[in-house]
């Protein structure tokens, strides 16, 4: 078996395992909204999620992807760094984009074990910080960058909590603080169905399907906007149908029977809401886990350093197939943690913090600010949390949450660092020469 084969069967694994743990961790937030409100139970909850996340990472998973996630380190400034031999760069960057990809998974999988919501995107980028400044120093490092990752530890969930409490504060002053709730939700269940479409769709455009309209000359963001809202009216209609035939009978019943009835009639909004973030996460982060892979698979097959790399759909698949087994294997600590310790979830407060966290990441998505997911759907349950007062939420958890995220960054970075400098001292003379042989 020559040298080629074999580099990239074991970062395949390296990247295999980065993706069984982002299946673990960060793809059970999307279904914890469903699982806390008990619309799904927790196995139908994976084999949705497996689908969406597994469709959205092989149909519209990133084609291309950056060397270097997120650009926190340019493989321009490694190829021209002075005094390295011919290969050296090329095999810095094998040797650094494997460690990355290592000390992420085990940081992910630590973070799982303890049942932590942590970021997927976060751990990748501390991890390739913390090679870029061992082997090229300090100025490798897109500190600009970095300072827009920290800025959106604060803005992720605080975006998304203040998003979650107005709407449910709407949900409950016009729907469920009625007297008469099942008509009221009969009048205001168009509007949020409207809102919840409009929102999913543009998500599921910009998130995912961009990778692949983006070839589609005619497919202009206008174009999505219309389609989008078009869409978001014909849904609106259909819910007030839906509205009507599940409630209409329910009007003159006692309150808690309305109540009851309202809540059923919110689940399939929060099931569809939260199948449409999976399938927007598999589309975008997948590149997580098969950047790096994608970056060294292309090195050590050309020798050189690209700043993009085409990803082949057998590579997506590796990614999506991970994700979908991390989720199904261990996906259920960090699903309980979000949907069941933070606060109570019910459909309707699930409905709300999917529709927050989805707005708010399309918004920065937009506004090209690197914000997670994960951060994001934290905060917004936590607002759902807080719309019921400050006894609504469960604070050592969350303060737990919070010390895991401020964590992630420097104990990614560190580890790499380690697992950098092992890989440099043993490997590094063999993969020079197999590089210059190319």
């Amino acid at each position: 078996m020559d040298f080629v084969t074999i580099t990239i069967i074991i970062t395949g694994c390296i990247g295999l395992y980065m993706a069984w743990n982002i299946g673990a961790n960060d793809v059970a937030n999307s279904m914890a909204d469903a699982v806390g409100s008990k619309a799904l139970s927790i196995k139908q909850a994976v084999i949705l999620a497996g689908i969406c996340e597994l469709a959205g990472a092989v149909l519209v998973g990133s084609s291309v992807t950056n060397t270097v996630r997120k650009g926190i380190v340019d493989p321009a400034y490694l190829a021209n760094m002075p005094g390295l031999r011919e290969g050296e760069a090329a095999a810095i960057l094998v040797l650094g984009m494997a460690a990355a990809l290592l000390c992420a998974a085990i940081w992910l999988n630590f973070a799982t074990i303890i049942g932590m919501p942590v970021s997927t995107t976060h751990s990748i980028v501390g991890a390739v910080a913390g090679f870029g400044v061992v082997a090229a120093g300090v100025d490798a490092v897109n500190w600009g960058k970095m300072g827009q990752i920290v800025a959106s530890w604060f803005i992720s969930p605080v975006a998304g909590g203040v998003c979650a409490f107005f709407l449910f504060k709407f949900i409950s002053r016009k729907i469920l603080g009625r007297t008469r709730p099942a008509r009221a939700a009969i009048i205001y269940m168009p509007a949020i169905c409207f809102l919840l479409t409009l929102v999913v769709s543009l998500a599921t455009i910009y998130k995912g399907l961009k990778h692949v309209t983006g070839d589609i000359p005619w497919f202009t963001d206008q174009v999505a906007l219309g389609f989008s809202i078009g869409l978001s009216v014909l849904v609106a209609i259909g819910s007030r149908f839906y509205a009507l035939a599940k409630l209409k009978a329910m009007k003159d019943k006692p309150i808690s029977a309305q109540l009851e009835a309202v809540e059923s009639a919110f689940v399939p909004l929060v099931i569809v809401s939260s199948c449409a973030v999976a399938f927007a996460h598999g589309a975008n982060d997948v590149a997580n886990a098969v950047g790096p892979f994608a970056a060294i698979v292309n090195i050590v097959q050309t020798g050189d350093i690209s700043m993009k790399v085409d990803v082949p759909i057998w590579i997506l698949c590796l990614g999506g197939g991970g994700i979908v087994i991390g989720l199904a294997t261990y996906g259920y600590r960090v699903m309980a943690t979000v949907g069941t310790k933070i606060t109570e979830i019910t459909p309707s407060r699930g409905v709300a913090a999917d529709i927050a966290a989805t707005a708010t990441v399309l918004v920065c998505t937009r506004l090209a600010l690197p914000v997670s997911t994960t951060h994001t759907l934290v905060g917004a349950i936590m607002g759902i949390g807080l719309a019921r007062g400050l006894g609504g939420i469960d604070r050592s958890v969350t303060k737990s949450i919070f010390t895991s995220w401020f964590v992630t960054v420097p104990a990614a970075a560190i580890l790499s660092i380690v697992l950098f400098i092992i890989g440099h001292y043993f490997f590094l003379e063999m993969l020079i020469m197999e590089l210059v042989g190319k």
